[in-house]
């Protein structure tokens, strides 16, 4: 099955999730059985399936027809060449496509005179008044076509200037004859985001477009933090010229260790094999020719070569505009799709759908647990109270004082489990004051009061490292507090559980370690960057201050999502138990209520039975309810609550 086709089965997907949730939702509010971690649960999984998005991201050196790849692979069938393709040596500006169904269509562009200024691009994504805006018209390529000419536009500055912004390289400045040159053409864009209706967009496709070298060895926010959030990254060479100096630079100081520090899939592009192919030759040396390019790549690089895909992105375009199916199949452009659908889309569905199963099970074992516990007491005390001899008082009196024996024992539980969590309450603080903001704010500033003292760029990499080692320390000592917190947590529940027959109250834990991973990755990737000899030799101002604002600002980013995480878990984590032991108490006082009344008057025997026997009416229904969304469901991770609603 195609890229294409497998996208569009899992918008599907998507959109059925949502459904059920939704259904879900209106089932708990109906039944009074909503609470606000459920509702907080339920609204975070429902932003999750609508702004799934799978980001490719496309790096390449100049002229290795990476643009024609993107437009081969995504937007053959507009039946013409949407983005794009520089006619002449020109550094383009990353480029950012996706679908926004809130705004218009449309080009939003980022002046490059924002490189010397000391704010991220994600701050600059959430003003919108920083960017050129051009409106486009999806329905006129001449108009898309027209538009999309601008990410080229350049324009003349001083060297000086140039050099400040990141954009002066003296050994390319010489082989194009320019070190004498009082101005130098720089592009005049930073950034570019490009709002599409295209039905592969509106479906969750991201694709980013970075230029090569000139722009990762400056700009950090793309390595560090637009790049590993990838869920892969193509990286396209072109057979003509092999693996050349400044592709192994973007591959050995980028890509690669981009690829092995985040969770980010990788394939290596050999395109425009179709030049290899010579007139006079067959199929056969074609082929041979093919694979030795393959082979020589891949040695260069430390590749398997079942990871570089030759293909002519020029042919696959042409093909799919012409529908010439064996020109498409001579383009090799179909094993390239299916990576990306085994390697890149299979796994994220399987990714987004594992981290829905494990919040909305949760919520429906819960719901689940209560439902059964509700019907089953129901259903007992129907048949108790039927097999109830009510001329034997003292078996009555028996009842009644075994009933307020039951509530005396649930009220001294109440007491014990207010302690408890008493002491939980204390160690959550602890945790939650882990991760402050505060916390990290101090180690920030701290750093930053050293950094107005040492003006070079070597102190300025110096006191970067330092920053390093107490943000991992920061860490590390949050991790211990979470421990301890997880195993005091695990003690009070098991105590509630096996001690006070609440066995069927799942516990749901938290646990540092996913941002544990991000933040590692965040200061390998910056430790990675700092080092890099184009760091070295660039302007202190415009990388390795970027280099620091930016870790700080993905830092702080991460601590706060485990903060904020942590605190909703804190509120969150016995709710359930609470739930079951607030349901314990009606079922207690509802059975002394009915013993106090049959006891008091035997002609409202029958009435009472009759009052049991209808409050199975709405409990019954309340479970076949829950049970069809349930089945509703039809994925294997929710086998075991199906099987209980049987």
């Amino acid at each position: 099955m195609d890229f294409k086709t497998q996208l569009h089965e899992y918008a599907q997907w998507r959109e059925e999730v949502a459904r059920i949730i939704e259904m879900y939702r209106e089932w708990i509010d109906r039944y009074g059985v909503s609470n606000a971690h459920s509702s907080e649960t339920l609204l975070n999984l429902l932003n999750a399936l609508s702004r799934e998005r799978i980001t490719l991201a496309f790096a390449a050196e100049f002229s290795r027809g990476k643009t024609e790849l993107i437009n081969a692979l995504f937007f053959a069938e507009m039946g013409f060449r949407l983005l794009p393709v520089a006619t002449e040596r020109t550094t383009i500006c990353p480029v950012e496509l996706f679908y926004d169904a809130a705004t218009s269509n449309y080009i939003r562009l980022l002046k490059i005179e924002t490189r010397l200024e000391d704010i991220s691009l994600i701050e600059y994504r959430e003003n919108s008044a920083s960017w050129k805006q051009i409106e486009l018209d999806y329905e006129s390529p001449a108009q898309l076509q027209e538009a999309f000419k601008e990410l080229f536009a350049v324009k003349k500055v001083s060297r000086e200037h140039a050099n400040n912004l990141g954009l002066w390289n003296e050994v390319e400045a010489s082989e194009l004859g320019l070190l004498d040159a009082e101005e130098i053409e720089i592009p005049c864009w930073r950034y570019a985001l490009i709002n599409l209706s295209h039905p592969l967009l509106k479906q969750g496709l991201c694709i980013l477009d970075t230029p090569g070298l000139s722009v990762l060895g400056v700009e950090p926010e793309l390595t560090l933090n637009i790049l590993p959030s990838a869920e892969a990254i193509i990286f396209v060479l072109a057979a003509d010229r092999g693996v050349t100096k400044s592709d192994l630079k973007v591959w050995r100081n980028y890509i690669n260790n981009v690829q092995s520090l985040a969770k980010v899939q990788l394939a290596v592009v050999m395109n425009k094999i179709d030049i290899l192919q010579d007139d006079l030759s067959g199929t056969a040396e074609y082929d041979l020719s093919i694979t030795e390019h393959l082979n020589k790549s891949a040695e260069i690089l430390g590749l398997n070569e079942q990871l570089i895909f030759p293909v002519s992105a020029r042919q696959a375009l042409v093909a799919k505009i012409k529908h010439d199916a064996e020109l498409l199949e001579k383009s090799h452009l179909a094993s390239l799709e299916s990576c990306l659908v085994d390697k890149v889309l299979l796994p994220r569905r399987k990714s987004l759908q594992q981290a829905i199963v494990n919040n909305f099970r949760f919520l429906l074992s819960e719901s689940l647990s209560l439902s059964e516990e509700k019907y089953e007491y129901a259903l007992d005390q129907l048949v108790e109270f039927k097999q109830i001899d009510y001329d034997n008082a003292e078996m009555m009196d028996k009842l009644l004082t075994e009933t307020r024996q039951r509530q005396k024992t649930y009220l001294l539980n109440v007491k014990n489990f207010q302690a408890s969590r008493q002491v939980f309450v204390v160690q959550a603080k602890a945790l939650v004051d882990s991760l402050a903001k505060t916390k990290v704010d101090t180690v920030i500033q701290r750093s930053k009061d050293e950094l107005t003292n040492n003006l070079t760029t070597y102190h300025l990499k110096q006191k970067i490292q330092l920053l390093f080692d107490e943000l991992r320390d920061l860490l590390h000592h949050a991790v211990e507090v979470s421990n301890e917190t997880r195993d005091l947590t695990t003690e009070i529940h098991k105590k509630f559980g096996n001690e006070y027959g609440f066995k069927d109250v799942e516990l749901k834990t938290f646990s540092l370690s996913e941002y544990q991973f991000q933040i590692e990755c965040i200061l390998e990737e910056g430790e990675i960057f700092r080092s890099s000899a184009k760091t070295t030799m660039t302007e202190q101002t415009v990388v390795v201050k970027k280099l620091y604002n930016l870790i700080i600002s993905s830092v702080r980013e991460v601590f706060n999502q485990a903060h904020q995480d942590a605190r909703h878990w804190r509120k969150s984590v016995f709710l359930p138990l609470m739930q079951e032991i607030k349901e314990h108490k009606k079922q207690i006082d509802s059975r002394l209520y009915m013993l106090r009344k049959i006891s008091g008057s035997k002609a409202d025997v029958a009435e009472n039975i009759a009052f049991l026997e209808a409050k199975l009416v709405p409990l019954v229904k309340q479970r076949t309810e829950l049970q069809a969304i349930i089945s509703a469901i039809k994925s294997g991770d929710y086998a075991e609550l199906v099987t209980r609603t049987d």
